[in-house]
């Protein structure tokens, strides 16, 4: 495995790549790898012939008030992930080489699905994701891109944004990887004390409640919706932010659950901001 730190090289590797006939997966990920991270890499393993995972903190999805600076950052841990895991080559570069004017002048908006759940609370993050994915598909070419269920919401704006532009890049979502008890892996889990992390499990509970009630008979969105939160109050520090029973496509509320529904949450706890999800019609258990 290599590591590369610039445009310029990325881009030479990629001509060597496709001269030889490969085809090549793209991984875009913040870093501070895990479980969820390396489930992305051994599908997009078993699917091309080379492995490209981008490590890159991208400073314009950050909000004014978050967490840029403080975001967790171990690139010597990646790299071993990495490698173990069958990536072929890191794609880490610098903010002022992706960005060498910042802000950019140019940059991508997706309307209509960002005005729901995580776009509703969170102005400008989708357009900072748009923009610097659409930057890593011009620098890479990958074949197909692989994106984690769990940021469900990002993976369908890149998917509308690669239909609108006409981009040739598969999108492939793959399933949330979860720790024993439940909790959705995160890069942001670190952030958690002991204390706060247990209180998390209520995300992953009130969602099996959710889907526990659905699979007795309860279809009303809003008596699902209530269920879930009372779940969520037992535990007084976390804050919830929004839970949603949503169309899967449009990420509009539904006012009756179907198997296709898609069930969201955030929340905080503490300053720390975790989501979750699940789909209805598939048999996920957390």
């Amino acid at each position: 495995m290599i590591v590369i730190n610039t445009l310029l090289e990325m881009r030479k590797w990629i001509a060597r790549k496709r001269k030889e006939g490969c085809s090549i997966g793209l991984v875009p990920t913040m870093g501070y790898l895990h479980e969820g991270h390396l489930s992305l890499v051994k599908k997009a393993c078993r699917e091309n012939d080379v492995v490209v995972m981008s490590i890159f903190v991208n400073p314009l999805q950050f909000g004014p008030r978050e967490d840029y600076a403080a975001y967790p950052r171990d690139p010597a841990k990646d790299s071993q992930l990495a490698q173990e895991a069958g990536v072929d080559v890191i794609f880490s570069p610098s903010v002022l080489e992706m960005y060498p004017q910042y802000p950019p002048q140019t940059t991508v908006e997706v309307k209509e699905i960002t005005r729901y759940l995580c776009g509703a609370s969170r102005p400008g993050h989708f357009t900072g994701v748009a923009t610097v994915v659409l930057k890593l598909f011009n620098i890479v070419t990958p074949d197909t891109a692989y994106f984690g269920q769990k940021d469900y919401q990002q993976a369908q704006v890149i998917r509308q944004m690669a239909d609108d532009l006409n981009i040739n890049v598969g999108i492939c979502t793959v399933p949330i990887v979860r720790e024993a008890d439940g909790l959705a892996m995160s890069s942001r889990n670190t952030y958690l004390s002991p204390a706060e992390r247990q209180q998390a499990l209520c995300l992953s509970q009130a969602l099996m409640i959710c889907r526990k009630q659905y699979e007795e008979g309860e279809r009303n969105s809003a008596q699902l919706k209530e269920a879930m939160k009372e779940r969520i109050r037992k535990e007084p520090c976390v804050q919830l932010e929004y839970l949603e029973i949503c169309d899967q496509q449009s990420l509009q509320s539904i006012p009756e659950a179907t198997g296709s529904a898609l069930v969201a949450v955030a929340v905080k706890i503490g300053k720390t901001r975790l989501i979750d999800n699940i789909l209805l019609e598939e048999k996920q258990h957390v």
